[in-house]
């Protein structure tokens, strides 16, 4: 809530830069519509992929994971949950499927954001929806799950309840008011949701469900295509290194806001990008499963892949059809594979 406190000093000037991104996010909103249009079966198999990345994404940066086709199955309502981390998985796809069909019927209130705690666990016969007992922590852990440092401290037990009583009436008010730009009251209200850290466990995960819920109320449903989740766990160490940098003075009210505002506009920015990579593919004729394959493989973060990467993040393509497209950009000289069998490969140019 401290951000809300003092709203003009941490957002009443905005640096160009963020001008700039809150305009390439608002160009990239006009664009959907071109998209929903020009082909409604392509849109349809975005929406599934993105959802299962979500599902799987949001649960994997807190070391919540299980084998992509089972989580496929799970999202889709194929298999019941056998284990307590399946169980995880589907309470996080039960809170993003209401979500997106109901988030702007939904209304924006401490005891929804209870309430969506409570079906997160409500498979694990776990009891959520309640804030937490004891004082608790944002760590940063290694790829191995071993914890290398604590990022911030959350606000203590007994002061949550108020703390998120205050947040909500902030942002509730700001957002009346109309006075600074939705997307950064909704980043600077995630902001102070993580810095408040209200429940014991599930705060990433619920943080990223509310920012959807956000989105999706300020008129922005680029999460129902494309997988912010995934967008964010590709990018984890950046995440925390925005949030470490903007926790100073918190709770004195003397952060800077800005360098995590940064990372969450650009979090946007990349969805939309990513979202005029597959308009583009099917402006060029290219079968959509094929322009999506295509545009994976452009856009990840390293040279390196494997087609079980590439089937992860596009579920609903099957392996064969990955691996016919991975032969045709061999030959034409885009990738290649290192050895004879080995199932990595190597993105030698973006340009196709």
């Amino acid at each position: 809530m401290q951000t809300f406190r003092e709203l003009e000093k941490h957002l009443g000037m905005v640096p160009a830069p963020f001008a700039s991104a809150l305009g390439a996010v608002s160009a990239g909103h006009g664009r959907e519509e071109i998209l929903r249009h020009r082909d409604p079966k392509a849109v349809d198999a975005l929406r599934e992929a993105a959802m299962i990345q979500s599902t799987a994404a949001s649960n994997a940066i807190e070391q919540i994971t299980a084998p992509a086709a089972r989580i496929a199955e799970l999202v889709r309502e194929e298999a019941r949950p056998q284990t307590r981390t399946e169980e995880e998985i589907s309470g996080y796809r039960d809170v993003l499927t209401t979500i997106h069909e109901s988030a702007e019927q939904i209304p924006f209130t401490p005891s929804v954001v209870l309430q969506f705690h409570r079906d997160l666990y409500a498979r694990t016969g776990a009891r959520g929806g309640r804030f937490k007992s004891v004082q608790n922590e944002v760590a940063r852990f290694d790829r191995s799950g071993r914890k290398i440092g604590v990022v911030f401290r959350g606000t203590p037990p007994s002061e949550t309840p108020r703390a998120m009583d205050e947040l909500h009436e902030r942002f509730a008010v700001a957002m009346a008011e109309g006075r600074h730009a939705p997307l950064l009251l909704a980043g600077a209200y995630v902001f102070d949701f993580l810095m408040i850290h209200p429940f014991n466990d599930g705060n990433g995960r619920m943080s990223r469900l509310l920012t959807l819920l956000l989105l999706y109320q300020a008129g922005h449903d680029i999460g129902r295509f494309v997988s912010l989740e995934r967008l964010i766990e590709k990018s984890k160490e950046t995440y925390y290194e925005a949030l470490q940098a903007s926790t100073a003075g918190w709770d004195r009210g003397e952060h800077d806001i800005w360098r995590w505002l940064d990372y969450f506009l650009g979090i946007l920015v990349g969805a939309y990008r990513q979202l005029d990579e597959y308009a583009a593919g099917l402006g060029a004729g290219r079968g959509s499963k094929a322009m999506r394959i295509r545009s994976f493989i452009r856009l990840h973060l390293a040279d390196t892949f494997t087609l079980a990467e590439v089937h992860e993040a596009l579920p609903d393509v099957g392996v064969d059809h990955i691996r016919a497209e991975l032969r045709k950009l061999r030959d034409a000289g885009a990738v290649e594979s290192p050895g004879r069998g080995r199932k990595q490969w190597r993105r030698l140019r973006s340009d196709f």
